[in-house]
């Protein structure tokens, strides 16, 4: 057992932790660092021992508790990066608020002075009301589905590398460091619903005609318990190993729901509610208490809105206490391993490495056994390929779940733009294509795959282009399958011969797909363009254009025959919308051929020098 630490050597180790703890808050490695600072200081009276084993919670006594002390003592060291820090945030939280005032406020504010003036917005009254029950339904459940998922990967109590690496590992009780991690948590997921809650007093405002207080607190019961109760949860799976395993379970399910509920809520706008199901959904869960409590001061109001209220409240209160009780427990090797991968994806971000900050993610996350699922093994070796791209599809069905769900959102809103006119039909059609391309690129990984590390490729006989040209067909055949299908059920459903238009997507699609997948790494350089002589700098949209190039290309083209095609459903209109599609898939092929040409010798390293 270690012996006790004295107070001269903890404030000296304290002091060495807080001069490097405000450093590591940046992916620097700091924290490390600065663990090794603290041994070094609590051990220099005993050079015989090299490594010490750290003390555990288990041996420390009362007599080792120094957190009183080491706190105050960190802040008082911490005084000037805590006063920087502050003006970091004040200056946020002022753009933040600035631009709510400017692009929500200002407009609502004028909207409300023409209303007053005898426009009138209560016709878009009975499509709010109409929507309303599913939608906030969908919407309640997203959010948490989402506070979930962030629990398996991070969690609600992530505190700094420094935190994590050096100062819980000292003889200090961790609830009084952790709580303000939690409760930061707690503020930031409450305030976008403190945002959406004032746009709903606004909607309601003006449509209904709902008194803003009344609105305001009732919009403010969902807006802000919802969020919370996601921290809650987000919590409990970042405590408990069986709570993430339900969590991974149940999140297929969840987002299926979510997505029903979606279509449902259209569908009530479009005319067609199913009352019944909806009074279920309204009493099935927090998700609904929310819908029952922001209906409660409208005329489409459901009888015990102050029940559902209670619903909320309490359960919300009794899990923030809970939880703040909970937060000392949460073990310390699992803070440190989140702290890193928290770290990792902060660094990928701000790198825009945006696929590295996915990967890892998604590394974090977990998932359950891998699926052994076996195919055949081809007898032509040209086959080989698309056997290998076929089996790493079949054995990630989270993919191939994901394209199926999203390939339900493009036939919506092809369904949508088919009863439009002018601009709105295009747009809606651009928004189809864009449900679409991202089922597409669904089925892409294992081309992304390939293009992460091109040395993988060294098994294949063809050149690294034609390799990545031969990925686009198993996406390709599986979006064809998707799309007939889809193209069945709407024909089933009295949908007339725009339906075919769904495959004919397919070829430029995946081939936009594959154009973005052989980008290589991301070019920053592209960010730090000269800025403009008016003031401004074109560097992101530069960037943006170039990360995005293929649905940036592809989507507004395709739109116009599309759009033209399933407003007039003429047989010319099809073909017209045939050959386009066919052309800009060759064209975004070449494209795609030409970036994955060039992708081998960006990833080999330069020329050595005079040996």
């Amino acid at each position: 057992m270690n012996r006790p630490v004295n107070r001269p050597e903890a404030q000296a180790g304290a002091a060495a932790g807080a001069t490097a703890g405000g450093e590591a808050e940046s992916v620097t490695g700091a924290g490390a660092e600065a663990e090794a600072a603290a041994v070094a200081v609590v051990t220099e009276d005993r050079p015989e021992d090299a490594a010490p084993a750290p003390a555990t919670a288990a041996e420390w006594t009362a007599d080792d508790d120094w957190t009183d002390e080491a706190l105050a003592l960190l802040r008082a060291l911490r005084a000037p990066h805590r006063r920087n820090r502050f003006k970091q945030v004040a200056f946020g939280l002022y753009c933040t608020l600035l631009i709510l005032v400017i692009w929500g406020g200002v407009p609502s504010f004028g909207l409300f002075l023409q209303a007053s003036m005898g426009a009138d917005y209560t016709t878009h009254g009975p499509g709010l009301l109409a929507a309303l029950p599913s939608g906030i339904a969908a919407a309640g459940l997203a959010t948490l589905l989402l506070a979930v998922r962030d629990g398996l990967w991070r969690g609600p109590v992530v505190p700094p590398r420094a935190t994590t690496d050096w100062l819980l590992a000292h003889p200090v009780r961790p609830r009084p460091v952790l709580r303000p991690w939690f409760w930061l948590s707690c503020g930031l997921a409450a305030l976008p619903g403190l945002v959406l809650a004032v746009g709903g007093m606004v909607a309601l405002g003006l449509t209904v005609r709902v008194g803003l207080p009344a609105a305001l607190g009732w919009c403010l019961v969902g807006g802000v318990c919802l969020p919370l109760l996601g921290v809650c949860a987000g919590l409990l799976v970042q405590h408990s190993p069986r709570a993430a395993r339900w969590a991974r379970t149940l999140t297929p399910y969840a987002t299926v729901l979510v997505l029903a509920l979606a279509v449902q809520s259209g569908l009530a706008v479009a005319g067609h509610p199913v009352s019944w199901l909806e009074r279920v959904e309204l009493w099935s869960g927090p998700w609904g208490w929310a819908g029952i409590a922001a209906l409660a001061p409208t005329p489409a109001a459901v009888p015990g809105g102050w029940f559902a209220a209670a619903l909320l409240l309490v359960p919300t209160a009794l899990g923030l206490v809970l939880a703040d009780r909970a937060v000392a427990t949460v073990p310390l090797p699992l803070l440190r391993e989140r702290a890193r991968t928290a770290a990792g994806v902060l660094a990928a971000l701000r790198t825009v490495e945006l696929r590295a900050a996915r990967l890892a993610v998604a590394g974090a996350s977990g998932g359950g056994r891998p699926l052994r699922v076996r195919l055949p093994a081809p007898r032509r070796p040209r086959l080989v390929l698309y056997w290998r791209d076929a089996l790493s599809l079949l054995r990630a069905p989270a993919r191939l779940g994901r394209a199926v769900l999203l390939t339900v959102p493009a036939l919506l809103c092809a369904v949508l733009a088919h009863g439009a006119r002018g601009g709105l039909s295009w747009a809606v059609t651009v928004l189809a294509l864009l449900f679409g391309y991202l089922a597409a690129a669904q089925l892409l990984e294992p081309a992304r795959i390939e293009t992460d590390d091109v040395r993988r490729a060294s098994w294949s006989p063809y050149p690294f282009a034609e390799l990545m040209l031969r990925h686009a067909v198993v996406p390709a055949g599986l979006g064809l399958v998707l799309a007939a299908a889809g193209a069945g059920a709407v024909l089933a459903s009295g949908g007339g011969a725009a339906a075919w238009l769904t495959p004919l997507a397919v070829p430029p699609l995946v081939a936009a797909g594959l154009v973005n997948a052989c980008r290589g790494a991301a070019r920053r350089d592209l960010l730090y363009r000269s800025a403009q002589p008016s003031g401004g700098s074109t560097g992101v949209a530069v960037f943006a254009a170039w990360y995005a190039a293929g649905p940036a290309v592809a989507l507004p083209v395709l739109a116009l025959p599309f759009s033209a095609a399933l407003r007039a459903g003429s047989a010319s209109s099809l073909v017209q919308a045939l050959v386009i599609a066919l052309v800009l898939a060759a064209l975004l092929l070449y494209w795609a051929h030409a970036r994955a040409g060039r992708l081998p010798a960006q990833s080999r390293p330069g020329p050595a020098g005079p040996q």
